[in-house]
């Protein structure tokens, strides 16, 4: 008689590991930490205004998501659950952002105060001279410099222009009604050129210049600024007084 031998069942065996399931779980949380963290950062910054409305969407959607996780029954569970918090998350950042954007004031562009005018007639020499030196460094004249004093020969500013030229410049702080004469002219022709190697020669004042100093200028190539002049030089609205016109400068 034959006896049938039956195989051993093994009952209550524990399912084995899965790397790619174990994998995909790692991966699905840091998507959720991710989510939860933009949410949570978005939501810290709109609680700076309205506390109760950022803070409490962010807290319920943690408390959501960590059940979620909890109750993970299967790959496709988990899926869904990462979508929905994922889904959530955005909605939060995004009602969080137009609020942000809702509350943020309107910036009213105003036109900015010009400048006030520079009264160098109310200066003293010394502080004309300072004034007219820093116009030359303003316009590139970087190495300008006072020299004027006892002994200057004329010379009251020294520079160098932009395009190499030896600037010297004499400084005449005077009233409306002290006009600067042909001797005066004179005077610093006969040093300007011969004594300080002047390759640009100018002559600034306050005040206005005579018709004979204008001419004897003209002569030797002196350029004259008068109040007018030193006044437009000053707000930009005219070029420095050794520019040279280019040629399409000229035809224009």
């Amino acid at each position: 008689m034959a006896i049938r031998v039956r195989g051993h069942v093994h009952k209550g065996r524990g399912r084995e590991f899965d790397v790619r399931r174990t994998a995909f779980g790692f991966a699905l949380l840091a998507v959720l930490l991710c989510g939860l963290g933009l949410a949570v950062r978005t939501a810290l910054r709109a609680a700076e205004r309205h506390p109760v409305v950022a803070v409490l969407p962010a807290a319920l959607l943690i408390v959501w998501t960590v059940a979620l996780l909890r109750r993970r029954r299967s790959r496709r569970t988990a899926a869904d659950a990462a979508a929905a918090a994922l889904e959530a998350a955005y909605e939060v950042v995004d009602a969080a952002l137009e609020e942000e954007a809702a509350a943020e004031p309107v910036a009213v562009t105003e036109p900015l105060p010009r400048a006030l005018p520079v009264d160098y007639a109310a200066m003293d020499p010394y502080e004309f001279e300072e004034a007219v030196a820093g116009l030359c460094r303003r316009d590139g004249c970087l190495d300008a410099e006072v020299v004027g004093g006892a002994g200057d020969l004329g010379a009251d500013v020294i520079a160098t222009t932009p395009d190499g030229r030896r600037l010297v410049v004499q400084c005449k702080r005077y009233t409306a009604d002290n006009k600067v004469g042909s001797q005066d002219l004179q005077r610093f022709g006969g040093t300007c050129y011969a004594v300080h190697g002047a390759e640009a020669a100018v002559v600034v004042t306050t005040g206005d210049f005579t018709e004979p100093a204008l001419e004897y200028a003209e002569q030797c190539g002196i350029l004259c600024v008068d109040f007018d002049g030193l006044a437009a030089w000053s707000e930009g609205s005219a070029p420095p007084p050794w520019h040279v016109p280019t040629a399409a400068e000229t035809v224009g």
